[in-house]
């Protein structure tokens, strides 16, 4: 029987950063065994696995993991959807509950990620003078450096600029972007599992090596290895355990994902928007809620440009309105909508597939009242979202419990 009521029971990650004695199995343990203890029950109670690992997306990491926590001959989807793989791995556990295929499941990030350097979409190929045909992509010619870049800060450099090109603002364009990256440095000093715990003033930010304009290095997301896991339950199940166990679920009102639609657009730089703004729609749909009743936000700040341009992407501003809206002040702790608490994937860190289960997890803390000293007073609604080029989004809305 089919079930649409689904709930995190438990939910956890490790620190980010770097972990040189660690390898993606040991980190995706130590996730898995955390939020199964988290929600009170063990491997044997889990009816599916899914398990994401992008840059070993052939190892079949679901089944690596098994050995380590215990084979139970459960089904293992193995999972790999760019920077969305995490919430991909989410999704398919909700969408194996909403079948009734099982009541309970296990979905699994994890990436080894530090010292890895300057990521790439990997659409272009190699640049040459000679005008080539090799390859689907690379039919006429490679264009990095040609047609623009398919290298990730630069990629969304040209978007965050973009969108100041549309939307002109009258101040400077890289002291903004600069602001947007101090909020989250800041608020890194309050999570002890972010890979950086540093506040840096916007004067700071700016002299720090520029990567490509205006992303400096301290607005770029820090490439680090890390894990996160979480226990997805259905309604019925739920209300068979513990009073406890009841209280510190969390409501999963909507979960989408979406990928591009065809559109007659620029084929080199890549459309971050129209499936960013896809997603909150059906999402916001599906809740039966608006932007308006979102308490926190953890959004895919992947560089400061990105950020702002999914204020506007996930309605939580007028249309061609993210800069009025972040100079507000809206966006901080104690704003209207604070985004990114954690300190964002710029200070908490982006070990890619662990991402969208992490922005999870941040939200569950808050939902739950357990974030201690950057605790939101009072949530009870946050949305989580994440974006992989190629193109994936996955966006979530969270409820606190209401048993």
């Amino acid at each position: 029987m089919a079930n649409d009521d689904i709930w995190i029971l438990g939910i956890n990650m490790t620190k980010f950063g770097k972990h040189p004695d660690k390898d993606v199995v040991d980190l995706a343990a130590e996730a898995a065994l955390a939020a199964l203890a988290d929600g009170g029950v063990t491997i044997h109670d889990m009816g599916v696995l899914a398990a994401g690992n992008l840059m070993g997306a052939a190892a079949g990491i679901g089944q690596q993991l098994q050995k380590q926590i215990g084979q139970t001959g459960i089904p293992v989807f193995n999972v790999a959807n760019a920077c969305a793989t995490g919430a991909t791995a989410l999704r398919t556990v909700i969408m194996a509950i909403k079948a009734g295929e099982c009541d309970m499941g296990l979905a699994v990030g994890v990436e080894k990620l530090s010292g890895a350097g300057m990521l790439g979409a990997g659409f272009g190929g190699a640049a040459s003078d000679e005008w080539t045909p090799a390859g689907r992509y690379g039919a006429v010619s490679g264009f990095e450096g040609k047609l623009g870049t398919d290298m990730m800060p630069g990629v969304f450099a040209q978007v965050g600029m973009e969108y100041l090109h549309k939307h002109p603002y009258d101040g400077a364009d890289f002291e903004l972007f600069a602001g947007i990256s101090a909020k989250n440095h800041f608020n890194s000093t309050m999570n002890p599992l972010a890979a950086i715990q540093k506040d840096m003033s916007v004067e700071q930010i700016m002299a720090e090596p520029m990567i490509a304009y205006p992303n400096t290095r301290a607005m770029c997301s820090a490439n680090s290895d890390g894990a996160a896991a979480a226990v997805v339950v259905s309604g019925e199940k739920l209300r068979t355990l513990s009073k406890e166990q009841q209280k510190r679920a969390v409501k999963v009102s909507a979960s989408i994902l979406t990928s591009d639609p065809y559109q007659e657009a620029c084929q080199i730089l890549p459309d971050v928007n129209t499936l960013t703004r896809a997603a909150a729609k059906q999402a916001y749909e599906l809740a039966g809620i608006g932007p308006e009743d979102l308490d926190l936000v953890e959004l895919h700040d992947c560089f400061a440009t990105a950020e702002l341009v999914h204020y506007d992407n996930l309605m939580l501003c007028a249309e061609g309105n993210a800069v009025d809206f972040f100079l507000s002040g809206a966006t901080t702790r104690s704003g209207k909508t604070p985004v990114n608490v954690s300190g964002g994937l710029e200070s908490k860190g982006h070990p890619i597939a662990a991402t969208g289960i992490a922005n999870i997890w941040e939200i569950c803390f808050h939902l739950r009242g357990e974030a201690g000293a950057r605790q939101i007073e009072g949530a009870k609604v946050g949305l989580a979202h994440v974006i992989g080029l190629g193109s994936a989004c996955g966006v979530h809305i969270l409820e606190k419990s209401g048993l």
